[in-house]
């Protein structure tokens, strides 16, 4: 039996599918399931039942030793929310208390951390555990990250394998229902769709052209190998990096969109907005060393093969993953 929460989010059913692919059926998909609007994720994939959010802990606690690992993606992902006390008790306190029956049951855990948790960068890219305690993140869901994986590594009793991943800027099928919250892929291509261009933000930073901000972008299906492999593979427990391990421009992506879309460029650029843009990050990149040399050897979608696929099989078609 294998547990994923968040599984009717984007990388949750993303993974429920990946699952299903590698024949496992008996999965107990965790969610807010009063949010009809991400119904459709799940649609078509084989699962064992349907646990609500607010009783998966009572669940956990009373079938913990029928599972065999646990997934823990859900999570309140919204950056542009301030208040703290949702974070607090949706990615911290509930996370921890998903730690703890695993501990007790000895069920191995993996969970989403994110690369908001590196905040400007300062300090680099490194999964190293010994810089985690650094880190300062620039809003309430990075600090909420921050918070669970100081506190995990401060923890002695833990479960028999555990891995924290800091995802970077995941695109890909499945995230239809996110909104503004969705990848710039997402938003290119619909932008593309209905205007024919497609506008990024200004730099107004003097060491990078307009459009040459870089981010590390990680198809969501190189994303879920990387989670099966955890599961199957003998890895160190830690906290590691999930990106692609290459930076690309926001110009390579809205580039690569429309090739994949067969339409003429057309880019344009406008200011990014004052309330953001001294926050606002002009670099990122995992460094993937950690995870490479523990054995992960599948490779990653480069940006225009992620995009090209998203774009044509499930954009184009109005699938899902």
């Amino acid at each position: 039996m294998i547990v994923v929460t968040g599984a009717a989010g984007f990388i949750g059913s993303a993974l429920v599918s990946k699952l299903n692919q590698a024949g496992h059926e008996h999965i107990m998909v965790v969610d807010d399931f009063s949010k009809t609007e991400k119904a459709h994720n799940l649609a078509g994939k084989t699962i064992g039942a349907k646990i609500s959010r607010a009783d998966f802990l009572t669940w956990l606690k009373e079938n913990g030793k029928e599972v065999d690992f646990v997934y823990h993606i859900g999570a309140r992902t919204d950056t542009s929310e301030f208040d703290k006390a949702i974070f607090d008790e949706l990615n911290v306190e509930y996370s921890k208390e998903i730690w703890r029956w695993c501990t007790h049951y000895q069920i191995p855990l993996v969970y989403a951390s994110s690369a908001a948790t590196y905040g400007m960068g300062e300090l680099g890219y490194k999964d190293d555990h010994k810089i985690i305690p650094q880190l300062k993140p620039l809003n309430p869901y990075g600090d909420s990250k921050q918070t669970f994986d100081e506190w995990v590594l401060k923890q002695h009793s833990h479960p028999p394998f555990w891995a924290g991943l800091k995802f970077f800027n995941v695109y890909g099928p499945n995230e239809y229902h996110k909104g503004r919250m969705a990848s710039v892929v997402y938003h290119a291509y619909h932008q593309i769709n209905k205007t024919g261009a497609m506008k990024l933000f200004r730099s107004h930073n003097p060491e990078y052209k307009n459009g040459e901000q870089k981010r590390d972008f990680v198809y969501v299906k190189d994303l879920v190998n990387i989670c099966m492999f955890l599961k199957n593979e003998k890895v160190e427990s830690g906290i590691y990096n999930l990106g692609s391990g290459k930076a690309r421009t926001f110009l390579d992506l809205v580039k690569a969109t429309f090739e994949a879309m067969n339409r003429e460029e057309n880019i344009g650029f406008i200011d990014t907005p004052e309330d953001i843009r001294d926050k606002y990050q002009y670099f990122t990149e995992a460094d993937m060393t950690k995870l490479i040399t523990q054995g992960y050897s599948k490779g990653f979608h480069t940006l225009e093969q992620g995009v090209e696929d998203y774009v044509k099989n499930y954009l184009m078609a109005n699938k899902y993953f």
